[in-house]
């Protein structure tokens, strides 16, 4: 399907862009997605859509923490520099922004606010969706991803989350903002009391990887008290081989992960298995609004 890519400058003043775009950055991060848009043109598969943004961002600088520091909450766009979370999320809403007829910058904010906000609306430190477990249970009511782990053999898992409100002088959104704290602590409750989650544990994914695809998004569960997921990236079929793509901080930057993907994960000592998502097709919103 051709797509007319719609991408002026000029368009700084619409709704969802913030100070911090307006800077350096602004151009590079826009440069980044007109040239995605123009190579993907005729795909129409979101998982297809998913794999061209991951590679499109290889080599791309790792930075830990990279949503971390603002002294007030803000939607950060940085195409520039990745950590494991914003690279996932920032490929999914590429995708859904490609599958507008005429897509653009705005459309790719939007969906990126819709990904990491809680219901999509920003609403101080605590709306972002901080635990993976909370941000997969609200990306799927919003309808764009599919928790497949369970048709894949998963088993039942039970997060017990706190690792934040224990460790508060870890944020500083936290540290010394009690009411953001209690917040967390309430978030993280309603988290522990879902009974939605499922994993494949570490020594049954190479039994369960015939049916993940190229461009599902795959969480590594873990053992580290009060934590539920511990890093995030995305499958990638090469050739027989399953491994995945993702924002490293041992390679420090966007690789093509060389070990397998079970091999990665069974060599991660506090790795339990994984979770798989699959990125919905976005045509159902996309009528909606236009």
């Amino acid at each position: 399907m051709k797509k007319n890519i719609i991408f002026l400058l000029t368009t700084l003043s619409f709704t969802g862009i913030c100070a911090q775009q307006i800077d350096k950055h602004f151009v590079e991060n826009t440069r980044i997605v007109s040239e995605y848009f123009h190579s993907v043109q005729d795909v129409t598969s979101p998982n297809e859509l998913m794999v061209k943004a991951a590679l499109s961002l290889l080599g791309t600088p790792y930075v830990g923490h990279a949503l971390e520091g603002n002294r007030e909450e803000q939607l950060v766009i940085n195409l520039l520099e990745l950590d494991c979370v914003t690279f996932v999320e920032n490929c999914l809403a590429l995708t859904r922004a490609a599958q507008y007829p005429y897509p653009d910058y705005e459309n790719f904010v939007r969906q990126l606010q819709n990904i990491r906000y809680r219901s999509g609306h920003i609403n101080g430190y605590t709306s972002r969706l901080h635990y993976t477990s909370d941000w997969i249970a609200d990306n799927v009511d919003m309808g764009i991803i599919e928790n497949i782990t369970q048709a894949l053999g998963g088993k039942d898992f039970q997060p017990n989350v706190g690792f934040m409100s224990a460790n508060p002088e870890r944020y500083p959104a936290l540290k010394d903002n009690p009411t953001n704290a209690e917040i967390i602590k309430g978030i993280e409750q309603t988290i522990n009391q879902r009974n939605i989650y499922y994993y494949i544990p570490k020594t049954e994914i190479e039994d369960n990887q015939a049916l993940i695809q190229s461009g599902d998004i795959i969480g590594f569960t873990t053992s580290t008290k009060g934590m539920d997921i511990s890093h995030v990236g995305m499958a990638y079929w090469d050739n027989d081989r399953l491994s995945f793509i993702h924002a490293s901080s041992q390679y420090m930057k966007v690789v093509i992960e060389p070990q397998s993907l079970a091999d990665y994960c069974k060599g991660v000592r506090t790795n339990t298995g994984i979770v798989v998502l699959r990125p919905k097709n976005n045509s159902d919103t996309v009528h909606n609004n236009h």
